[in-house]
């Protein structure tokens, strides 16, 4: 028996090709442009680390005593395949053609779970299989609760990989959605600062869903080539790993909070070549809720997303709103998103602290989307509790079309705070029923917009500073481009207003001190009108 180690390197990074050229006629990339076989240019220093490496030998779940044909539970046969994999020095423990079904499956360093093309591993739909309770994580608080349907505790090169199917069989969990005490429990021993071993789970009244795939606190982490379907809540949850690739994989779940991909206080992670159909955030980067997120201490950082399709979902990439420990370095490339409530969405609200900064998006088509860009700190709140106020900055979006959405772009920041700062947006195109709205951000720089949409004025700023709009564009016969509004306007420069396509380049809201906004010497703005503002918003 061979005892060759295969070990692919990994180099964070890539060529940026376009998106029509990248995407199959199924949707998903070809896997041939991995992150070891092509570099791309981070705009960030990320350093190289290496996918798992396992040993050549196979071992079969038939040789364990496993059946397929889905009546009878594989669960122990399963879990003696991977002890005698651990027990050789590792390896490929293999799911073979057929259905299988089984209770939670618990990773072992250096196991590779591998799904055979062919194989569906169906997972129980009853609930005591998935007990005892084990350490997970669960909305951003660790806790005990049911073990996740595939888990991995302080593990080092683990993998699930293959062309098979993993079936949650979730519509079994889902119901609990609109019962769940324990999650309104789990938050307030996590503000409480409860130790972690009392916060126990684990009983149906409690409707404390687990994630289908969680490896909490594992390094060399690799999910590669399978689908997932119907998964009882958040789908591929890594929490707090390092190094982690999702390669290739495929995610259809429309049940209530199912996320597609979420790592979660992770370092080092690339998602690419991913197609995602769900009932929530099809990719959400989180980094921890409030005082667990502080307490842990983990920011999620170092991340690539590249080439992934969404078909639907409540945002195609999404980070927050559980980010207190921070998410940083990001770049988000040659994506295409369709039929998602949020193209690109930034989200939390006071209280959650943290920051999300140095993050790039680039390179992204987007249809038939609800907001095709959105930021904001009113995330299920009104931005009432000042206390630990999060922070949007060094926001970079470049290179990006979209076909349909009913609003171009939204940043909501909060009265008196530079909370969402330092933005620029270029060489950006979206036909909309409503263009952009501005409130309460400062230094944004937006150059080369051309935001087609029905409604004028096409971009409306409240209470802004340090605004500049270049070389951009509206529909033409717009009313007016550029209205400002609010009395701490200040610092908004606009260039180009005469021929963006507009009747009126600018227009001043009555509050509006003369000298705040500066616009091409030979056009001057138009007269103040009575609008005041917009009201705060709650956003959900």
């Amino acid at each position: 028996m061979s005892h060759r180690i295969t070990r692919r390197s990994v180099l964070c990074g890539g060529l940026a090709l376009p998106v029509a050229a990248i995407v199959a006629r199924t949707g998903v990339a070809s896997p041939a442009s991995a992150v070891g076989a092509s570099s791309v240019n981070a705009p960030f220093k990320l350093p190289g680390y290496s996918e798992p490496a396992f040993p050549d030998r196979t071992f079969s779940i038939t040789d364990f005593g496993a059946r397929d044909g889905g009546k009878i539970k594989n669960t122990d046969a399963i879990a003696d395949a991977i002890a005698a994999c651990v027990a050789a020095g590792g390896g490929r423990v293999l799911i073979p053609a057929g259905v299988w079904l089984s209770g939670p499956i618990h990773l072992r360093s250096n196991v590779n779970l591998h799904m055979a093309d062919g194989a569906e591993l169906r997972f129980s739909d009853k609930f005591a299989d998935y007990l005892p309770v084990v350490y997970m994580q669960r909305g951003g608080v660790r806790c005990y609760n049911y073990s996740p349907l595939i888990y991995a505790r302080d593990c080092t090169n683990i993998a699930v990989t293959g062309a098979g199917t993993l079936n949650g069989q979730g519509q079994a969990w889902w119901p609990w959605k609109n019962r769940q005490p324990g999650m309104t429990r789990l938050f307030q021993m996590g503000a409480d600062q409860a130790p972690v071993e009392q916060r126990v789970f684990g009983a149906e009244a409690d409707g404390v869903r687990p994630c289908f795939i969680q490896p909490i606190d594992c390094t060399n982490v690799l999910f590669e080539g399978f689908t997932v379907v119907n998964g009882p809540s958040w789908n591929i949850h890594p929490v707090t790993c390092e190094n982690v690739t999702v390669r290739g994989v495929r995610i259809t779940t429309l049940g209530p909070n199912n996320d597609g991909i979420d790592p979660d206080g992770c370092r080092n992670v690339v998602i690419e070549d991913c197609f995602l159909d769900t009932g929530d955030d099809c990719i959400c980067l989180k980094a921890g809720r409030n005082e667990d997120g502080w307490a842990v201490g983990k920011p999620c950082e170092n991340v690539i997303v590249r080439r992934c399709r969404t078909k639907r979902g409540h945002g195609g990439i999404v980070l927050g709103s559980e980010m207190s420990a921070g998410i940083r370095n990001v770049l988000v490339h040659d994506c295409q998103f369709e039929g998602t409530a949020r193209g690109i969405r930034l989200k939390s609200r006071p209280g959650r602290g943290g920051a999300l900064e140095n993050l790039w998006f680039r390179d992204i088509v987007m249809d038939g989307v609800g907001s095709a860009i959105h930021m904001t700190l009113r995330y299920a709140g009104d931005g009432s509790d000042r206390d630990r106020l999060p922070m949007f900055r060094n926001i970079h979006i470049s290179n990006v079309s979209c076909k349909k959405a009913r609003v171009a772009v939204e940043m909501f920041g909060l009265p008196d705070a530079d909370a969402i700062s330092d933005v620029t947006m270029e060489d950006v195109a979206i036909r909309c029923q409503t263009g952009l709205r501005a409130e309460y951000v400062r230094n944004v720089c937006l150059t080369r917009l051309k935001l087609e949409a029905d409604q004028s004025p096409t971009m409306r700023l409240l209470n802004c500073r340090d605004v500049t709009v270049e070389q951009s564009r509206c529909a033409e016969g717009t009313e007016v481009f550029v209205q400002v509004n609010g009395a701490d306007s200040t610092a908004i420069r606009v260039y180009g207003g005469r021929q963006s396509g507009a009747a009126r380049g600018v227009m001043l809201g009555k509050d509006v001190l003369p000298d705040a906004v500066t616009t091409d010497p030979e056009v001057q703005p138009a007269p103040p009108t009575k609008t005041t503002g917009y009201p705060i918003r709650k956003e959900q």
